[in-house]
């Protein structure tokens, strides 16, 4: 039975926001067996001792496979895909292209997003504003490639939903309060067939029951 650490009590902007929710979803998708560890953020568990000896930056998702443990977003939902022989293709070269895309959705779309998001939290008297400027336009570069490789494609690495899928539509739900997708029709069609997925809409219910909230409050 697999275990995956993921939020339980979290402060009121972080819910519906986490990277357990990625991890959840491929659970969802594989069909693989687990169970939640709910965590509480509030109370200090993410970094009390127990918690720090299997996630090394004190964060989550983490999954504990009898006794395997696997921390960081990308590398479990690629671990989860691996494991069922699911959400990512057999052969060398397919399999290369979901994790270079999962690579892509984490190192290359997602900082620049973050980014902006920090500014917005913390640049409480807009002292930011240049830097916000020149995040956008950073941002819009990174979106146009993405919509690029959208051309005729339904997902982002294979012709079917894998891995990557989880991992830059789940980078993009970030964005979903924002304009930042307005531009890139192809996008804003994937990000619907992404989340219309039978999987994320159970994801996003379970989620919702732990963390006490409505799927509506987090959609």
């Amino acid at each position: 039975m697999i275990t995956l650490y993921g939020f339980g009590r979290i402060f009121p902007e972080g819910r519906g926001e986490t990277k357990d929710l990625r991890a959840q979803w491929a659970l969802e998708e594989t069909g693989l067996q687990y169970r939640v560890h709910a965590l509480d953020h509030t109370g200090g568990e993410l970094d009390g001792d127990a918690f720090s000896r299997i996630s090394p930056f004190h964060q989550a998702p983490v999954i504990d496979d009898d006794g395997f443990i696997v921390a960081e977003s990308a590398a479990v939902v690629l671990y989860l895909a691996e494991k069922a022989g699911k959400l990512i293709p057999g052969d060398v070269q397919g399999r290369t292209r979901v994790v270079q895309w999962c690579f892509a959705a984490v190192s290359t779309v997602e900082p620049t997003l973050v980014c902006l998001d920090f500014i917005d939290i913390f640049d409480r008297d807009g002292a930011a504003h240049n830097v916000k400027t020149e995040a956008r336009k950073i941002a819009g570069r990174w979106l146009a490639d993405v919509e690029r490789r959208l051309e005729g494609r339904e997902w982002i690495a294979c012709d079917d939903f894998t891995a990557a899928d989880i991992m830059m539509a789940g980078v993009l739900r970030g964005i979903r309060k924002t304009d930042l997708m307005e531009p890139y029709p192809r996008i804003e069609a994937y990000y619907e067939r992404a989340f219309a997925r039978p999987a994320w809409q159970r994801t996003l219910a379970l989620y919702a029951e732990r963390v006490g909230v409505s799927v509506a409050d987090i959609r």
